[in-house]
């Protein structure tokens, strides 16, 4: 699957992941809400643990050296900029 398509995925859960946490803001007895919620949330975790495991860190909360830290940075890499 291409980086832009794992994006696009992340993006579509985590916006019914957003979508779902405000509905049961209003409606915390609905256990069949919380269950999709969960559903979202345990196919989230594995799509970030796969966007990761091909392209790198996809949050800057995680490890330090980052791979994004390290270099070279873009501006090192040729050019006449």
């Amino acid at each position: 699957m291409t980086r832009a398509m794992l994006l696009q995925k992340l993006d579509a859960v985590q916006f019914a992941m957003w979508e779902l946490h405000l509905y049961m803001d209003t409606h915390p007895d609905d256990l069949e809400a919380l269950s999709l919620y969960k559903k979202y949330e345990e196919k989230n975790e594995k799509l970030v643990c796969e966007y990761e495991e091909q392209f790198g860190p996809l949050y800057s909360d995680g490890d330090p050296g980052a791979m994004w830290l390290k270099n070279p940075w873009p501006w090192d890499i040729g050019g006449s900029c």
